[in-house]
């Protein structure tokens, strides 16, 4: 049996697939064992270290020591809940690059409200269900987005305009083109 193992493994390329599949089975192994102590990590370790970062006082106006790896915008996370508020930081500490802020550098946190970001509404007035005109003519830099903005005020009329048409292709339209508005 002894024989027929070293008759096996004589050749470059049995060693070279040996040494590959042991590779592969390693890392299959590293990765399970790693995904395995992520799932059984202990789930208060993970809330002590996030409450670590949000545990600083939040009346306002305040200073903040810059610990390694923050940036603006989550130190204003920290202290408005919004990152948007980085720029009240920026300009109440009149920091001429807002990307180099380095750790032990104390900031001043002004008392300014939260900036938040709305999603703007669309109302169905701003939507036309007619077009302005009964047909269009093509000028130089158009295209069917902007043509159905212009009739309908929305771009995603164009596929309306396109179908119309009997354009092949409507990313090709050319300056002149008399355009049905449906």
């Amino acid at each position: 049996m002894w024989k027929t193992l070293v008759k096996k493994f004589n050749s470059t390329d049995s060693i070279v697939s040996l040494v590959l599949g042991l590779a592969v089975v390693l890392v299959v192994g590293m990765t399970i064992v790693n995904y395995v102590k992520s799932k059984t990590q202990p789930a208060a370790s993970i809330e002590k270290a996030a409450s670590a970062e949000t545990s600083v006082s939040t009346s306002l106006p305040a200073k903040h020591t810059v610990k390694a790896g923050e940036s603006l915008w989550t130190i204003a996370q920290i202290y408005y809940k919004s990152g948007y508020n980085w720029v009240d930081i920026r300009d109440t500490n009149t920091l001429v690059n807002p990307d180099l802020i380095e750790a032990g550098q104390t900031l001043t946190i002004p008392d300014v409200p939260t900036k938040t970001v709305g999603t703007p509404a669309i109302s169905a007035a701003s939507i036309s269900e007619k077009p302005k005109d009964t047909s269009y003519t093509v000028v130089k830099g158009d295209d069917l987005w902007n043509i159905a903005i212009r009739e309908y005020g929305t771009g995603y009329k164009w596929v309306n305009i396109a179908t119309a048409n009997k354009l092949a292709d409507p990313g090709i339209i050319h300056p002149g083109n008399v355009l049905v508005m449906p």
